[in-house]
């Protein structure tokens, strides 16, 4: 059994509490948060063990065992190595890190340490990363020479909410958050279908137009305007990678927000919003009853109540046909999962990996190889699209435990 620290106890907190707290090997889970409050609400919503006063006390304490980071995305590296140090299993949402020093650091401190880390990426259990893998396993395609990955999220679909709960009356200052600084949901549905890593980049970033004070140099705390960015990487075994990642777009987000493709010298795989083809050099395949999910909640379900309802699509999609749900606890039944039925799994595999002593899908090497191609493109894109070479950490030491854990 063990026991979990979330830290961080917003909206999508709380999806992630209430999978931790009936996952039937968890003992207790505990809550803090810079804003007491919200711990409190949280504990008291989900009946959860209780709260602790802050990060630190809950990392210093005998009665938690691991935890789960749901702070904003750029402070994730120094908190994930803080709780690492202090001998504390990690989960940490994405991104990994927002530096190359950063991400160093997360690597280090795992393998000095020996402890589980796992970055709560959804994308390796999107079903069209789950399919794409398969077909990989299979041989269907090939030699996979050329992929897509994208992240087509409109700030107008969710994240001018997200980011005003967040960052209160200045909240403009960090709406304005670098795209390529956020690509694991792209990368990572990617590589985690096809082997190897990126290592050289050329980006090109789009200035934005609005004038909304949002991705303004003079407002914006990362000194960013890049609202759109696309990027060309070349990865290790001669194949290229196009990643785009789009915050002003005119697409249904709220219907799929990250869409892949995948080509092959003998099979390709395709999405658009609603579809989904496989296709080889005889025909093409409707495949999108497997990869659509179910939905499994409505949006005016009572266990929503607490999300904002611009937030909500991302908690009502259930599980497509690819997935291999007899794998999960049975407590998870009826239990609202999201980003196209990869909660569950990730919550899964976290405690599994911590309780199992097994190495996450998603670990510290591999979260390195999804995080530290949209870190170098940013720099890219700052430079006019220079081509620049990806630092790359190796695989995960053979000694830290094998992964048997899958979709």
């Amino acid at each position: 059994m063990v026991s979990i620290g979330m830290v961080g106890a917003g909206q999508f907190a709380g999806q992630f509490a209430k999978l931790f707290n009936v996952h039937p090997d968890v003992e207790q889970v505990f809550a803090t948060d810079v804003l007491p409050e919200r711990a409190r609400e949280l504990v008291e919503r989900e009946h959860l063990a209780g709260t602790f006063d802050s990060f630190e006390a809950m990392i210093a304490s005998p009665d938690v065992d691991a935890v789960a980071i749901f702070t904003q995305r750029w402070t994730h590296g120094p908190l994930v190595v803080q709780a690492l140090r202090a001998g504390k299993h990690t989960y940490s949402a994405v991104p990994m890190a927002i530096s190359e020093e950063e991400i160093a650091a997360i690597v280090e401190a795992v393998r000095e340490t020996g402890l589980t880390y796992m970055m709560g990426e959804t994308s390796y259990y999107n079903p069209a990363t789950v399919f794409a893998r398969q077909q990989v396993a299979d041989g269907a395609f090939g030699r996979v020479f050329y992929a897509e990955g994208d992240y087509v999220h409109d700030m107008d679909l969710g994240f001018y909410a997200a980011y005003q709960y967040s960052g209160g009356e200045n909240w403009k200052q960090t709406a304005s958050y670098p795209p390529m600084l956020y690509p694991t949901h792209s990368v990572g549905g990617v590589l985690g279908a096809i082997p190897g890593h990126a290592v050289s980049v050329s980006c090109i970033g789009v200035k934005d137009d609005r004038g909304d004070g949002v991705f303004d140099k003079d407002v914006s705390q990362f000194d960013n305007d890049f609202s759109n960015a696309s990027a060309l990487f070349e990865l290790d075994h001669g194949g290229v990678m196009r990643i785009n990642e789009m915050r002003r777009v005119g697409y249904p987000s709220h219907i799929r927000e990250s869409r892949f493709r995948y080509f092959g010298t003998e099979g390709s795989f395709e999405q658009l919003a609603t579809i989904s083809v496989w296709q080889d050099k005889h025909g093409v395949t409707d495949i999108s009853n497997r990869i659509n999910t179910r939905p499994s909640l409505k949006h005016d379900d009572p266990s929503l109540a607490h999300v904002a309802p611009e937030l909500r699509d991302a908690f009502v999609s259930g599980y497509s046909e690819v997935h291999d749900v007899s794998r999960l606890p049975k407590e998870f039944a009826g239990v609202p999962t999201g980003h196209e039925g990869s909660h569950h799994f990730l919550v899964d595999d976290f405690v599994r990996s911590v309780v199992d002593r097994t190495l996450p899908p998603v670990n510290a090497w591999v979260a390195a190889r999804y995080t530290l191609p949209g870190i170098v493109a940013h720099r890219s894109a700052l430079q006019g699209g220079v081509r620049l070479e990806i630092p790359d950490h190796g695989d995960a030491p053979a000694d830290l435990g094998v992964s048997t854990l899958t979709a």
